[in-house]
């Protein structure tokens, strides 16, 4: 049988039922999203749709405002449809797929799908968010049908943001069914995915639990404070800012003790389950719950934002006292020795030989985590790569503990666990014995090809294969790059397309990856049939780099500093004006020249978390590598070519997204910014992001696809020109402006409306970015925004002066 998954019913509205909800309107699927009818309406309230819709719309309204957005873009809300579970149940019957997302108790989930099954039509997947319960007890009693068509998919929160995604099948559960919602979970939904055994808390919580409560316990035990902990085992260890203990708050006490207490006596079989008992951990929550020091979502709990002289101030706990204190700069020698190791595992490797306070507590709490992994992982996974993808996608690891084994030395590792008094799991300790160094050989998971150890075999065996991940680092093990500098780099993808890769500090545009673009554009004549621009970096790219720029400036090489804005404009138009297709693939931050560069292809495969500004405002200039331009051809030209055209509404609306740095919060926001049109793609996997647009690339080259024509550029002249400066006077005498703030929207409403032409022209392209240059020098020139470019440099923070 063959599935289409066209309308879901997700039935429970909270945070996670309301968040999934969301992320399938994103997509563009209609969702029922119902929850219960209020138990204590008046007789009046029972026969008013509205108040009988109570509880779900105001579920609905707190996920609807929530931050960040669940919603990509507000009309998707429209996708959305509101119920009760009396009155509205029958919605269900012609959905493809029903996500239960109900209390976490036993009994309602069985008489959910008591009646759901009454209901539902046959061949609709049913599924379980539960974070805990056994997916099979859920479905007892149901029909085999039922059964066969009912297994656990459990997303992370928020469900638009966190790529993991747990999917747990039952014995009874149809692998046609299994391999299909893997498939829909990769490719629709833009998950990784994970198929987990159905035992409690699945991998990713259950791993997190116990190692979690290892490392708060062992903090408290030893004196650590909060501010420490958090600095040992932020990124230094290959985690995320948010560490131990801003997680915790981030993601809520209540729901981290709710998770412990009920996995402790789902697990009497684990001989690590005492940790989730430890005395001074839950003498500290206990506290703390009691005082409702639940985190982010009750104003405070281990952290507490403390306004001070007109500042923010982020205080600490102090567990013993439970007094809050500003803590001091944080400094340990041994983190200090490593900082600026790029390489995850030379840098392990180098803390672990220290001896210092963070050295010990890295050593501890690293060894413990991989000690658990091995011990658990045979009860929870199928295999060791699923437990390592769900540590990364679910909590933003770096690598999972099996990879960070791997980068520490398999064998001398396990001597040293073994030494400080942590057990080797048998069956590693039979990989060791069999001559078998390592977990992975060949490569890393996230690599097109290699192979992992199987330990039900004592074997190797071969990952498993996407073709539709193409990774900068599978092209560089596999010898395909061409052509190198210290910020980019020039790829051979196969099949007659060339990547042209950045690769600097925050992917930010330096000289060499400008360099790089022309010699990929010499490249793309000579042997290459069509180019993709993209990467696999955190961000696409953050924009220029304006530390070189404000050096150039303070000692005025004016001419340079002309020369170099230039360079970066001849680069965006003749990427636009190829010969032949190039395609640009954008992730994450795009940013000021990086939102220049997405729009110099000729078109572009976004992911749809793509976040794409102009936003060189807050460094005191105005975008200078062809944005202006390119925004006026977007968004003006257009209106402009239709009879008796008014121009300004629509550059009064690209004046104030430039000028206030707006950015899209998704790649949908983005097309209505201008910055991504209607014929761009998005996807919703990042992971398959430089193989689609490798793919819209060949699509271009066998349609015969001619070069964008190089279009002239309305320019609107004198009286729009000054229509803006009238609204730029208004809000400096208003105060919402500082002179400065005037003074950098005067030179860009200058750019936008082509000067203060006489009359409005179509004018060549060049005439604009010309313009744009001479007014990007201008503003250098000026002492308030090169205190604003050291500012940001200084601070990361923009700077109104």
């Amino acid at each position: 049988m063959s599935y289409d998954i066209r309308k879901v019913a997700v039935i429970g509205a909270g945070t996670m039922g309301g968040g999934i909800a969301a992320h399938l309107a994103n997509i563009g699927i209609p969702v029922v999203l119902l929850d219960i009818v209020p138990p204590d309406l008046s007789e009046a309230e029972r026969n008013n749709p509205k108040t009988r819709n109570r509880i779900v719309q105001s579920l609905y309204d707190r996920m609807a405002k929530a931050k960040p957005a669940n919603l990509a873009r507000a009309d998707r809300a429209d996708l959305i449809t509101l119920g009760n579970l009396e009155d509205d149940f029958n919605q269900l019957a012609d959905c493809d797929w029903i996500v239960e997302v109900i209390i976490e108790q036993l009994a309602p989930k069985q008489a959910l799908m008591e009646r759901i099954e009454a209901v539902r039509k046959p061949g609709s997947i049913v599924s379980s968010n539960t974070s805990g319960i056994p997916i099979s007890q859920i479905a007892d009693g149901r029909s085999d049908e039922f059964r066969a068509h009912f297994l656990g998919t459990h997303f992370f929160n928020p469900p638009r943001y966190l790529k993991l995604l747990e999917i747990i099948p039952t014995a009874d559960t149809s692998r046609a069914v299994l391999d299909f919602m893997g498939q829909f979970g990769s490719e629709v939904l833009g998950k990784g995915v994970v198929v987990c055994k159905d035992t409690p808390n699945f991998i990713a919580n259950r791993f997190i639990a116990i190692v979690g409560s290892y490392v708060s316990e062992y903090a408290l035990e030893n004196g650590y404070t909060i501010a420490e902990v958090d600095a040992i085992t932020g990124p230094v260890v290959g985690h995320p800012k948010t560490a131990t203990f801003r997680l915790t708050d981030l993601v809520g006490l209540d729901v981290m003790m709710h998770v412990n207490n009920n996995l402790y006596p789902a697990i009497p079989h684990d001989n690590y389950r005492e940790v989730l008992k430890s005395p001074k951990t839950n003498a500290l929550n206990a506290q703390m719950a009691e005082r409702k020091w639940l985190g982010n979502k009750t104003g405070q709990g281990f952290y507490k934002t403390v306004m001070a002289g007109g500042q923010r101030e982020f205080h600490t706990l102090n567990p013993e006292t439970l007094e809050y204190f500003n803590p001091p700069s944080v400094r340990f020698d041994s983190i200090g020795a490593v900082r600026k190791i790029e390489d995850l595992g030379e840098r392990l490797r180098k803390l672990l030989e220290m001896d210092d306070r963070a050295a010990q507590f890295i050593r501890a709490t690293t060894y413990y985590a991989l000690a658990y992994a091995a011990y658990v992982t045979p009860e929870i996974a199928y295999n060791i790569v699923d437990v390592d993808n769900a540590n990364k996608w679910g909590f933003a690891h770096e690598a999972g503990p099996f990879e960070m084994w791997d980068m520490l030395g398999v064998g001398d590792t396990a001597v040293k666990m073994q030494a400080a008094g942590y057990e080797l799991a048998d069956w590693v300790q039979e990989m060791l014995d069999n001559g078998h160094e390592s977990f992975y050989k060949d490569g890393e998971p996230e690599a097109a090809s290699g192979r992992y150890y199987d330990f039900h075999t004592g074997t190797y065996v071969d990952l498993p294969k996407d073709e539709k991940h193409i990774t900068v680092a599978n092209l560089l093990k596999h010898n395909k790059t061409l052509a190198h500098n210290g910020s980019a780099r020039l790829h051979d993808m196969g099949d007659g397309v060339l990547l042209y890769e950045f690769n600097a500090k925050m992917n930010a545009i330096d000289a060499d990856i400008v360099a790089m673009g022309n010699t990929a554009l010499d490249r793309l004549n000579t042997d290459f049939d069509a180019m993709v621009i993209g990467n696999n970096g955190d961000n696409f790219c953050v924009g220029a780099n304006i530390a070189m720029i404000g050096i150039a400036a303070g000692q005025g090489m004016w001419d340079v500093l002309d020369k170099s804005i230039k360079d970066l404009q001849e680069l965006t138009f003749n990427l636009r004006h190829a010969p032949k297709p190039v395609v640009t693939a954008p992730h994450q931050m795009a940013l000021g020249g990086g939102a220049e560069m997405v729009m110099a292809g000729w078109t572009a495969v976004a992911d749809h978390e793509s976040y794409i500004g102009l936003v060189e405002v807050g460094v005191g200039l105005i975008p200078a590598g062809g944005g202006c331009k390119e925004i006026v051809r977007r968004k003006i030209n257009p209106v402009m070519k239709s009879a008796n055209a008014d121009v300004l509404p629509a550059m009064q609306e690209i004046f104030q997204n430039i000028a206030t740095a707006k950015v899209g919060a998704s790649a949908w926001e983005a097309r209505e910014l201008g910055f991504l049109t209607d014929q761009d793609t998005i996807v919703m996997n990042s992971d398959h992001r430089l193989a689609r647009a490798k793919q819209k690339a060949w699509q271009l080259v066998a349609a015969g696809a001619r070069p964008p024509e190089v279009e002239k550029i309305y320019a609107a002249g004198r009286d729009t020109l000054y229509a803006l400066y009238l609204g730029i006077r208004s809000f400096e005498w208003g105060k919402y402006a500082s002179a400065h703030d005037a003074l950098i929207s005067r030179k860009l409403a200058y750019v936008l409306c082509g000067g203060d032409l006489s009359e409005p022209a179509w004018v060549d392209p060049w005439y604009i970015l010309d313009l744009e240059r001479q007014m990007f020098i201008e503003l250098l020139h000026e002492e308030k925004t090169r205190e604003r470019i050291m500012h940001m440099l200084q601070t990361s923070k923009p700077l109104r002066n």
